[in-house]
């Protein structure tokens, strides 16, 4: 008996802790179910550790605490996901006792929460059911488990159950549901769940559930990935432990029953018991049996360490996927409509899975390069061409961190705040003397960057080593020309960082590169999306295929004659949305569903308020194996979340280039339309229109060179032109052409355009090509300088006309400069960074006051804040000079300019102090501070900043340049009280608003003059000598940038294609003279000045000498850019 007296004290002594814990524990348990249901892991992992130190418990784990191995094991058998958030909820639901609301985006735990119920009378609804009502009334009279579903917000009937509002009626209850007073049974148990990942929840109706956020998060998905690769890899694992479980707990069972017989054998002992036989038999087996139990159970346990040690070397698997899957949660910051659901992530996780390759270590590298690859693929399918590089990017930063140094990332991105950009004293003299001579003065700033972000790469470059560097200046693929001994000493990814500091014109090829090779795919872009093959291998009946479409692109034609091969023509539907079609879409629906019919619903977009009810009824459906529901939908904000993630989405854009924008027409257009009238010339205006057609449209590549902004020129415009072309070239008169171009300039095409100079960009166009000389008789000239169009009204003609244009397009063929593959570059980089900033921006939704994080995050600000005003003490200035009634017009507009200036910095200079004493604690957050800070936190110049002057996007230049800007506008001020302002060049871009300038210049110009301000103009004179002497009031610009063309100093010069996409130019005179005194405006080109190569805002317009006619130079979109400050 010894050693059971041994085992009997050691187990008594656990039960009296026990016993002194359980009401302490007992606790934690309770505020867990009580608050922590809707919280994540990480937060529940903090406050229980901290509970646990409060109440003076070493540790406590709520699945350990109110359940058991072999009820978890049941539950998993039941379909609850495997991770420990889901074990937790289960006991929140389980264990809680207010009415559960589920959040569960990914249907599983409402799976699991109907098979553990299917045995406590479960009745399962809808919330929009017609029968909802009804249902609720017999749950509760008759004591049923009703589990609600689609509970997107709460049902006001529902309110007294929650509530608990019982009245007495003798032995019974009553509650009221609805209209009616109900007999409430005690039996009634009520369940909520909705899919919507945010549902609307009134704050009165929240203190009255218990929610449990089924969301994913990435320890929960790690767990469930590890679970599903086991179920795959090694089945045997999972079953040996369930064994193993089911054992351990018989041996208990046994181990207690033995305990319990010998306890009973002893107190009903008579006599000595040394003497009796029988007991001391007994005594022998017990001690004999629940020795070898012990030994099964410390074997059992040893057992399922070595196992759990197996499953682990499948966790890189698992916690790759898990990473993967939350950096594809982050691409809806770019566009709304890109939100995968965690379903179709595990859908290809399992795809990965099936890959064949070697065991071993091998295996699990093998599997993980296959993931990656899969998943790219499928979430490319998903999203437009333009954002694929950004999503490759993303990927790579994602899933594998160790490529990138410090601040490298923050680097490319534009994210980064060094000492470099805050030298404003130090002169660009100073700083072009620094670096070789050999990088041009516009990229030093950037090469400056380079240097103070990352010194250690900078010093590994030896740019002072010019031969070294001659090749990747003048190559054409620079990326793939950085010298030997320098791209052997860095990484690929600074590799990139040298292109975007040296070659910005290359950035976009450079990060495609880095990309490929970073995830081991031959092209960013998966082959185009085939609609045949997409249905044959990705589609069910149960979830929707969802179309995206890019504005002006049409998939209907397509999907029509895959419908006619497939299902044939009488079982496909199609319906146009709009105004009154809902209720037919819902018939057909329910229709094709029941048929195995296929159904198109085209521009769900237009009818977004009822997407809610299609989503609803599609997930209620029953549908026949063959139905498809296909929708298509431009990107909408408010496009609903669930429909979103439960659909098969694809992108469908128009294929880019001219050539194929004219077969697309030329396919739409039949023979008998182009023959019709058997006139060539008709024939001939309808090609000119497609051709017209398909440039304006296809020029929307190079904004904002090409047009300054995006037009929607759609295939409407394409019919209203063909229906004009159709009546004015029919018949036996001359043709009209003015009359084209009038109807075409200013309501078919012109309608759309709101900018002048892409207005006249247009009518060059129209000009060019309906011309008497190009359309109609021989001898004529070629279309648009390079097509011969044929004389003949024969469709096959003009097809073999298109056929023979080349693939990719040319700059001739827009007659755009030479060297706009370079401008393109610059401006699609800019676009994909700026897209790489939205994703990796954590959220700040809902976020509070974080010291770690805005200390670490708005330092760098605070401290260029005060670096920018060393020295100055205008954040002080109480007296800021006005200007007076008498003051003339330039001094009165450089007063007013300085004083708007000053007031802003001292705005700013107040709320980043205000930041400043919240994270030292001197001072309460505020609503104000806490929206500067979060815009400041997400790279965003806060919104109050930004009414008062609209400067550039980034917070960092933001700040540099009002700072810049308001010193410079000392030195104006003092300059024009000296009267020297118009003896000195002036640059406009230190002015925040140049164009005020130049019409106070206007003002008292008519003053000095003694005429009325409506009968000057403005003038210009290039080169050196007094062009303007006679003008009262003539300005030296200085600073200018010009694109789209090179100046010479006397006129404009074509671009070569290595020419830089913008080149500083010489100074240039401009006054306001009388009106007439201009001569010989021929060859005088009106282009337009803008504040910055974005080409959103005019300052003004500046006529410069071109040879030959202005029209070729508009077409070039020739511009004047003001020096980036």
């Amino acid at each position: 008996l010894v050693g059971e007296h041994t085992r009997w004290t050691n187990q008594v002594e656990d039960l009296q802790r026990e016993l002194e814990e359980l009401p302490l524990l007992s606790q934690v348990a309770a505020s867990f179910i009580t608050y922590l249901g809707a919280s994540p892991e990480d937060v529940r992992a903090e406050l229980v550790k901290k509970w646990s130190k409060d109440v003076g418990v070493a540790r406590f784990e709520l699945s350990r605490f109110l359940s058991t191995e072999s009820e978890q094991l049941q539950w998993k058998a039941e379909g609850l996901p495997s991770d420990e958030l889901s074990v937790e909820n289960a006991l929140i639901i389980l264990h809680g006792t207010r009415t559960p609301f589920l959040i569960d985006p990914s249907c599983r735990a409402s799976d699991w929460l109907k098979e553990n119920l299917k045995n406590s009378r479960l009745e399962v609804i809808n919330a929009n059911d017609s029968g909802f009502m009804t249902a609720l009334e017999l749950a509760v009279r008759f004591g049923k488990t009703l589990l609600i579903q689609e509970m997107d917000t709460i049902d006001p009937a529902l309110f007294p159950l929650l509530r608990g509002d019982f009245i007495s009626h003798g032995p019974r209850s009553v509650v009221q549901v609805g209209e009616k007073l109900m007999d409430y049974n005690e039996d009634f148990k009520l369940y909520l769940t909705t899919r919507n990942p945010k549902p609307d929840l009134p704050p009165s109706s929240i203190a009255l559930l218990s929610i449990v956020n089924f969301s994913t998060t990435r320890a929960g998905l790690t767990g469930q990935l590890l679970a599903v690769t086991i179920q795959h890899e090694k089945p045997q694992l999972e079953e040996r432990k369930s064994a193993l479980l089911a054992k351990e707990e018989s041996q208990k069972v046994e181990l207690n029953k033995l305990e319990e017989s010998l306890l009973q054998e002893l107190a009903n002992a008579q006599g000595s018991i040394l003497e009796n036989k029988a007991l001391i038999e007994s005594l022998n087996q017990t001690k004999k049996n629940s020795v070898v139990i012990m030994e099964a159970l410390a074997e059992s346990q040893s057992l399922q360490t070595s196992l759990d040690e197996e499953r682990n070397i499948y966790l890189k698997l698992a916690e790759t996927g898990a990473t993967l899957y939350f950096v594809i949660k982050s691409l809806s910051a770019v566009n709304c409509m890109y939100r995968f659901s965690l379903t179709s992530f595990l859908t290809v996780f399992k795809e990965a899975l099936q890959a064949k390759s070697s065991g071993g270590g091998d295996r699990i590298d093998s599997l993980v390069a296959t993931l990656k690859v899969l998943l790219y693929e499928s979430i490319c399918r998903s999203l437009f061409k333009a954002d694929r590089l950004m999503f490759a990017l993303h990927l790579v930063h994602g899933m594998h961190p160790e490529m990138f140094g410090e601040k490298e990332w923050e680097l490319l991105t534009g994210q980064i705040v060094t000492d470099t950009m805050l030298r404003r004293q130090e002169s660009q003299q100073a700083m072009a003397e620094k670096y070789p001579s050999w990088i041009p003065a516009e990229l030093i700033p950037s090469v400056a960057l380079l240097e103070s972000a990352t010194p250690t790469l900078f010093r590994e470059l030896h740019l002072e080593d010019e031969n070294l560097w001659n090749n990747f200046r003048n190559a054409k693929e620079c990326e793939k020309e950085i010298p030997r001994s320098v791209s052997s000493q860095i990484t690929p990814f600074q590799q990139v960082l040298v292109v975007q500091a040296l070659r910005p014109d290359r950035l976009i090829s450079s990060m495609q590169l880095f990309a490929q090779r970073a995830l081991g795919v031959r092209e960013l872009s998966p082959p185009v999306v085939n609609l045949k093959r997409l249905y044959q291998e990705q589609t069910r009946a149960e979830e929707p295929i969802l179309i995206l479409i890019s504005p002006g692109s049409d998939v209907s034609q397509e999907l029509q004659e895959l419908a006619q091969q497939v299902v044939g023509p009488s079982n496909y539907v199609q319906v146009a949305m709009g105004q009154g079609q809902s209720q037919y879409a819902l018939q057909q629906l329910r229709e094709c569903a029941g048929k195995g019919m296929w159904l198109c619903l085209k521009n769900l977009h237009l009818v977004i308020a009822w997407a809610p009810v299609l989503e609803k009824e599609v997930n209620a459906l029953k549908p026949h194996p063959n139905f498809r529901l296909w929708l298509t939908a431009e990107p909408h904000p408010k496009f609903p979340l669930v429909l979103l993630e439960s659909s098969l989405k694809v992108t469908y854009e128009s294929p880019p280039g001219v050539k194929k924008n004219l077969l697309r027409t030329y396919e739409a257009w039949t023979p008998q339309f182009i023959e019709k009238g058997h006139q060539p010339v008709r024939s001939q205006a309808l090609f000119a229109l497609a051709w017209f057609h398909a440039i304006i449209q296809e020029r929307r590549n190079f904004i904002p060179q090409g047009w300054t902004k995006f037009y929607e020129f759609s295939n409407a415009d394409l019919r209203s032109g063909a229906d004009i072309i159709d009546r004015l070239c029919t018949g036996t008169g001359s043709i009209q052409w003015d009359f084209i171009h009038g109807l075409f300039e200013n309501a078919v095409f012109g309608g759309r355009v709101d900018n002048n100079y892409d207005l006249e960009v247009l009518r060059a166009y129209l000009h060019q090509y309906f011309d008497r000389d190009v359309l109609g008789g021989k001898g004529r000239k070629k279309l648009a300088g390079i097509l011969e169009l044929p004389l003949s009204v024969n469709h096959k003609d003009y097809v073999k006309a298109i056929t023979a244009l080349p693939e990719t397009d040319t700059p001739a063929m827009f007659s755009l400069p030479q060297n706009i593959d370079r401008s393109q570059q610059r401006s699609v980089a800019k676009g994909v960074l700026s897209q790489l900033v939205l994703v990796s921006r954590p959220s700040l939704e809902d976020e509070q006051f974080d010291k770690t994080r805005w200390t670490k995050d708005l330092s760098p600000f605070l401290h260029l804040w005060k670096r920018l005003n060393q020295g100055s003490d205008l954040v002080k200035l109480d007296q800021i000079p006005a200007p007076g009634e008498q003051d003339p017009p330039l001094l009165a507009f450089l007063l007013l300019e300085r004083q708007a200036a000053i007031k802003l910095l001292q705005q700013v200079h107040s709320d980043l102090s205000r930041i400043s004493k919240v994270i030292r604690g001197s001072l309460l957050l505020t609503t104000d501070v806490r929206g500067n800070a979060n815009a400041l936190l997400k790279h965003e110049v806060p919104a109050s900043w930004c009414r008062k002057w609209e400067g550039p996007a980034a917070p960092i230049h933001w700040l540099r340049s009002l700072v810049s800007k308001t010193l410079a506008l000392g030195g104006w001020v003092d300059r024009c009280q000296q009267g020297t302002l118009l003896q000195s060049p002036a640059d406009l871009s230190e002015l925040f608003n140049p164009s005020v300038f130049l019409n106070a210049l206007r003002q008292e110009s008519a003053r000095r003059l003694n005429l009325p301000i409506n009968s000057l103009e403005f003038v210009s004179h290039w080169g050196p000598g007094g062009g303007l002497s006679k003008a009262k009031c003539p300005v030296n610009i200085e600073g200018l940038m010009i694109e789209g063309a090179l100046f010479d100093g006397h006129k404009l010069v074509e671009c070569s294609r290595d020419s830089p996409s913008g080149t500083p130019i010489s100074n240039c005179c401009v006054a306001w003279v009388p009106a007439g005194q201009t001569k010989n405006k021929d060859n005088l080109l009106e282009a337009p000045v803008y504040y910055n190569s974005l080409r959103e805002q005019q300052v003004t317009s500046i006529r410069i000498p071109c040879p030959g006619s202005p029209e070729v130079w508009k077409l070039k979109s020739v511009a004047l850019i003001l020096k980036n400050q």
